[in-house]
């Protein structure tokens, strides 16, 4: 198969190659300096249609693919020059060319910037701007279908956008945030039809005072021009659909309904955002809830501090790439803008979402230590209800100053019920697992930028985040929870060894265990910079900060009996009652030189870290100094060609619940319990990353490495008798590090209409944990490599062809194991009769192990039949999701104590009919 995709590629590219030329050449000014970033453009003559586009690099180069037969149009442009049009005629027998173009400065530059955005691609210092039109065939919907086809844009599986493969933190549409910036609503909402540019800012701040100051080189963000049309219009799309599923022992209907409305004027903006569905689309995610802060950040993350408050440790299933046996999703998002005035600008945005999800999962757990398999059956059904609420405003009277106030509440409500079978050496557990929690929290941050003259600018930064999390557990099993696990740890607890399990348990048909929990957090972040600006092309920033943290954390354990009554486990290793704060004083200096090509940029920062638990009627402190430094090195080998490396010591710290001495309940077979002594880690990071963004031969390279090593790690000491464990954690001996390294590659280059890509994603981890009183060592290995070609004809079927191959080697103390996963894919998108449109999707996986013992191919294909009759605003589709009518896939994953290989459960063939109506 990889010899027929090998041919294939070559035929096809011989075939591109032998119909047309290379037409090279010059670009430079009067004086005879080469312009870098300059434009040509191909037209043919006849139609005026674009047929090829360069930009020069910094020796002033340009070079165009041709097609044979006709006669061109060439235009060179460049801003603030006149434009020079050249007349190019390309015979059949053509062989390459070389056409060179001297360009004149002009008094006015109007003309020169009309001609700069007819370009496919522009770059104009730090930003890069795609014309929308250039790119698109008609086929696209949304803004993600659109970006994948521009050079040096990627868009993941999750609809997030990446670039130099870094994920996008703020999408902007026409200069106001889209949901505060979530790329993953914005690819898979905003309509491709309403999109004019595509602005990439590179070394982005929203802060013009502060832009140059610090290190902006990780800062992107993407700004989205919409069409003339759209413009002081409400427009947007309203889909209906109903349809059948090959069920799972049901008739349930499936229904769809996706209502979308935008506006976009300079006073303000709306947009409204809703999805209703039971076909497995989750436009809103339980994973997305925790990762979207609504544009809130750890800004003290480049003192060398990592200490963040931690989310309830519940363990909710989550759905193995938003697939399971059955989703019901429903979404309601609305995003405002509104300038006030000159003055003040207002913000924000409101979302609500309920999903509810069953999940069938098939586990073949292997634990390492004790050699024993266990087998589990596990039915879940989960809700996740959310809400987040938004709210910003800008105030800016003049352009010394500059005040941001946001506030942020978030509220969810999170239940889970689990009926699971255990299956150990023949011996079986019914299990039924409840989880539920209630989180609230709220964020505040005000932000505030003064500039005193040009050399002296000030930023100060106050955030504070309330957090309440009331997380319930029950386990009810026939088993006794725990048999011999206590033994092992210490004779002396309050557990009777003959019994072999808990001392406060009572006898009972089935064991009904239950723990309450509520953990409130209070934490404070603020700061304040002095940039002091010693010349062009230096600076120096001293900062004075602090972080503060309280939080209370309460938990107990008891025993519902067979008669109802309950029974409260008393003694104090049940029961928690903890108070716990964190604070860090930080001065810092950090000094920024430009020489050159390079960029420099040294710190350090002192800290005064005091740590104080409260719990079982005593109190334990700690007090450290720390002085931590930090490197940020830059080096510019063309404008568009960066080499960067990033240095730091970063000393990191748990949050309570790593503190709380008494025992929680993880799971039915896990429990945890702090350690009030426990010190902080420390981590070195080393990060090298290359980026080239080449438009002279239509080629891209990234690449990044990473490797850390942490010291005095902060790992878990384990006790294991049989499938049950007993976990804490513990500073582990420096002589025994952690190490993790990644690397990261990619490669794509463009051949007149057909777009490679390479990707290669390696990570490698070794880390050390304790094991019954013995110190384990294990590795992982993950390789990931995907290779694709991507075509992007006007007038013919477009496709896209892929492979990727995965491979995951796990080494858990001397216990070895291999799974592969072979995944070919291929898309196609084809136009048939004037009115109509095919897509199709097949994905193939072979997934194994090196033993040869777990085999599995499976196979998802989709396709749809679109109808619209000429600029209808009426749309008819039939579509049809997992043809083939897969019942599974599989997943692998790994830990310290055992490997778990998985398969999970998928929803059925469904066949839907949907109108769409644009507004």
């Amino acid at each position: 198969m990889n010899k027929t995709f090998t041919f294939l590629l070559l035929i096809l590219s011989f075939s591109l190659s032998a119909q047309s030329i290379k037409v090279r050449g010059t670009i430079k000014d009067s004086i005879g300096s080469p312009l870098e970033f300059a434009n040509v453009i191909a037209s043919i003559q006849s139609s005026g249609d674009t047929e090829s586009y360069g930009i020069t690099n910094h020796e002033g180069r340009f070079q165009l693919d041709l097609p044979k037969g006709d006669t061109y149009l060439l235009r060179a442009s460049f801003l603030g020059f006149k434009t020079e049009v050249k007349t190019v005629v390309v015979p059949s027998d053509a062989e390459n060319m070389y056409v060179d173009f001297v360009l004149f400065p002009e008094e006015s530059q109007l003309e020169g910037v009309e001609l700069v955005y007819e370009m496919p691609v522009t770059i104009k210092g730090d930003t890069i701007i795609y014309n929308a039109d250039s790119f698109s065939t008609g086929e696209e919907r949304k803004l993600g279908d659109l970006m994948k086809k521009m050079p040096g844009i990627e868009i993941n599986a999750d609809g997030e956008i990446q670039i130099e493969g870094k994920t996008v933190q703020k999408v902007m549409v026409e200069g106001k945030d889209f949901f505060d910036g979530d790329s993953k609503l914005a690819t898979k909402n905003i309509p491709a039809d309403a999109v004019d540019k595509v602005e990439v800012l590179r070394n982005y701040n929203q802060v013009d005072q502060m832009r140059g100051l610090g290190n902006d080189m990780d800062n992107t963000a993407i700004n989205i021009k919409l069409k003339e049309g759209k413009k002081n219009f409400w427009f947007g799309e309203v889909t209906a659909g109903a349809g059948i599923a090959d069920t799972y022992g049901d008739d349930k209907g499936r229904y769809l309904a996706h209502p979308k409305l935008f506006y976009y004027s300079p006073k303000y903006s709306i947009n409204l955002l809703t999805d209703f569905n039971n076909i497995g689309e989750v436009p809103f995610t339980f994973r997305d809830y925790f990762r979207f802060t609504g544009g809130f950040r750890n800004f003290n993350r480049g003192g060398g501090t990592s200490f963040s408050i931690r989310d309830s440790d519940l363990g909710f299933a989550m759905a193995q790439n938003d697939r399971a046996k059955a989703i019901d999703a429903k979404f309601i998002a609305g995003n405002f803008s509104y300038v006030v005035n000159e003055k003040l600008d207002l913000s924000g945005f409101a979302i609500l979402s309920d999903n509810k999800t069953d999940m069938v999962n098939n586990s073949i757990r292997q634990y390492i230590l004790t050699g024993i398999t266990e087998n589990t059956q596990a039915e879940t059904e989960q809700r996740n209800q959310l809400g987040m609420l938004k709210l910003s405003s800008k105030y800016k009277p003049n352009a010394n100053f500059q005040l941001d106030y946001d506030v942020l509440a978030k509220a969810s409500k999170q239940s889970q019920d689990d009926a699971t079978i255990s299956i150990v050496g023949g011996n079986q557990n019914d299990i039924a697992e409840g989880k539920e929690n209630r989180p609230f929290s709220i964020n505040q941050n005000a932000n505030a930028y003064f500039t005193l003259n040009d050399k002296n600018i000030f930023a100060a930064q106050v955030q504070h985040l309330y957090q309440n999390e009331d997380p319930f557990y029950q386990a009810v099993q026939d088993s006794i929870p725990f048999r011999g696990v206590f033994t092992q740890i210490n004779p002396s607890d309050p557990f009777n060894s003959n019994a072999d399990t808990f001392d406060p348990l009572e006898p009972a048909d089935r064991y009904s265990i239950n723990q309450d929990k509520q953990v409130k957090s209070h934490k404070l972040d603020a700061k304040v910079d002095y940039y002091y600006v010693l010349n062009n092309v230096s600076n120096l920033n001293f900062t004075l900060g602090t972080t503060y943290s309280n939080q209370k954390f309460n938990s107990s354990i008891f025993q519902i009996l067979d008669n109802g009554n309950r029974n409260n486990f008393e003694a104090d290793d049940f029961n928690n009652d903890v108070t716990y704060t964190f604070s860090d004083i930080f001065l810092g200096l950090h000094y920024k030189l430009k020489s050159g090509k390079f960029i420099f940029t040294p710190g350090l920062t002192l800290h005064n870290y005091n740590l104080k638990n409260e719990q079982l009627g005593s109190t334990s402190s700690q007090d450290d100094w720390r002085l931590l430094p930090d490197l940020n090195v830059v080096f510019e080998l063309k404008k568009s060609e960066n080499l960067r490396f990033n240095y730091s010591i970063t000393s990191e710290y748990s949050d309570v619940n790593n503190y709380a001495q008494a025992y929680v309940f993880n799971n039915y077979n896990r429990l945890f319990r702090g350690n009030r002594e426990l010190e902080n880690s420390l981590s070195h990071t080393y990060n090298l990353t290359y980026f080239s963004f080449n438009l002279f031969n239509y080629t891209n390279i990234g690449g990044n490495l990473n490797y850390t090593r942490r010291i005095d790690a902060v790992k878990t000491n384990t006790t294991l008798a049989g499938i049950n464990q007993v976990s804490s954690p513990t500073n582990f001996d420096s002589n025994f590090p952690d190490e993790t390294f990644s690397a990261m590659g990619s490669f794509s280059k463009r051949i007149k209409k057909i777009q490679f890509r390479l990707n290669a994603n390696l990570f490698l981890s070794k880390t050390n944990n304790t094991v019954n009183n013995e110190i384990r060592e294990s590795q992982s290995f993950t390789q990931n490599y995907t290779a694709s070609i991507l075509s992007n004809f006007k007038s013919f079927p477009n496709f896209e062809v892929g492979y990727q191959f995965m491979k995951n080697d796990y080494d858990n103390g001397g216990v070895e194991q291999t799974f592969f996963t072979h995944k070919p894919y291929a898309n196609i998108n084809a136009r048939f009769l004037k009115n109509f449109e095919l897509t199709g999707e097949w994905d193939f996986y072979n997934y194994t192990n090196d033993k040869k013992t777990i085999k599995n191919r499976y196979s998802f294909v989709n396709a749809n039949l679109y109808y619209q009759n000429g600029d209808s605003p009426w749309e008819f589709s039939v579509r049809a999701t997992n043809i083939l009518n897969t019942k599974s896939l599989n997943n692998d994953s790994f830990s310290d104590q055992f490997n778990i290989t998985s398969q999970y459960l998928v929803m059925p063939r469904i066949v839907m009919f949907v109108v769409k109506y644009d507004l």
